[in-house]
């Protein structure tokens, strides 16, 4: 398991990719799979771990991320003739040293950052898993479309719910955080935010004068520790993306506590909200404040249950498990390793 090293794995606060990474390693652990991650030192797993970044380069601004992560791909690389198959998690850069690898490779392709990746992606032998139908790129040809799964029991212990609305996800103007500010003070309720600041410009112009801490509330980056117990609270979760999000781990991990989800119509939106069940998928900032008293008045438990049903962990393993029984029998990702 390649994973990336941005983060910590699991991370202890914000890493989607790293989150997914770990999910995946330690439901195949628990199937009995012999499993080796690839990932930074001081990350925790029941897997074998391998690791040449000491810690995430995200969290250290003296490591060069580039630098990390071709020492990262190179030290796998070396080591891929020892295993079965080789999952990647990292986005773009194995694919470029395809023809060295040793074992057959699967690529998750968590999200396109632009189309100049595209060239390593499209002469790569690789076999390819979408995270969603939505965030497929026609020039790929893809084995499978694996939506991401959590571990439900992380969202077992439940606080009372409340009437405050919350802003899950890296504050950027993509997530739409100042969207969502004016979204809540026109439905007249208060807001909190959890999340990093990754566009400091976006969060000094257009969220941080908004933040008083009583009608908008910034609670920084919230990890596992504290995200059940806001998500869980809140009335329900404003999503008002201004991109095509290939999944939406948050969505997920709110309707997972029962909180429904009010999410602008883009990207995987439509796919991953059951609306009118799990919440609202709506087109812009009128329709989403008119969503938010019907959004509070959906069963809270038919949207836990509902998530429950589409995204357990377990389920995410066993799609994994099929995607490598299939490239494995096939010719055109095996031959000639």
């Amino acid at each position: 398991m390649l994973g990336p090293i941005a983060w910590r794995t699991p991370p202890v606060h914000y890493g989607p990719w790293e989150r997914v990474t770990s999910l995946l390693t330690e439901g195949l652990v628990r199937r009995g799979v012999d499993v080796t991650l690839f990932a930074t030192a001081d990350s925790v797993t029941s897997a074998h771990l391998e690791a040449v970044a000491p810690h995430g380069y995200s969290e250290d601004d003296a490591m060069d991320g580039r630098v990390w992560e071709a020492l990262h791909v190179a030290h796998a690389l070396v080591r891929s003739g020892g295993f079965d198959l080789v999952h990647n998690q990292l986005d773009w850069l194995p694919l470029a040293f395809d023809r060295s690898w040793q074992a057959p490779v699967v690529t998750t392709i968590h999200g396109f950052s632009g189309s100049g990746i595209l060239p390593a992606y499209a002469r790569s032998r690789s076999a390819f898993v979408s995270i969603s139908d939505a965030d497929r790129s026609p020039e790929l040809d893809y084995v499978a479309t694996v939506h991401h799964g959590i571990d439900l029991a992380e969202f077992d212990d439940l606080p009372p719910v409340g009437d405050d609305l919350v802003s899950f996800g890296r504050i950027h103007p993509d997530k739409g955080t100042a969207e969502a500010i004016a979204i809540a003070a026109a439905a007249g309720r208060r807001l909190v935010i959890c999340g990093i600041v990754q566009d400091a410009a976006y969060f000094a112009e257009q969220v941080e004068p908004w933040i008083d801490g009583e009608r908008v509330i910034h609670l920084g980056s919230v990890g596992p520790a504290q995200r059940t117990a806001v998500l869980g609270a809140a009335a329900a979760l404003l999503h008002p993306i201004a991109f095509d999000e290939p999944f939406g781990l948050s969505v997920v991990e709110a309707m997972a506590c029962g909180t429904p989800v009010i999410a602008y119509r883009r990207g995987s939106m439509p796919e991953v909200v059951d609306d009118g069940v799990t919440g609202f998928v709506v087109d812009g900032r009128e329709q989403a404040i008119a969503a938010v008293d019907r959004a509070v008045g959906l069963d809270r438990t038919i949207v836990r249950a509902r998530a429950r049903e589409r995204f357990h962990v377990d389920r995410m393993v066993g799609e994994y498990l099929d995607v490598y029984r299939s490239v494995l029998e096939d010719p055109r990702f095996v031959k000639g390793r």
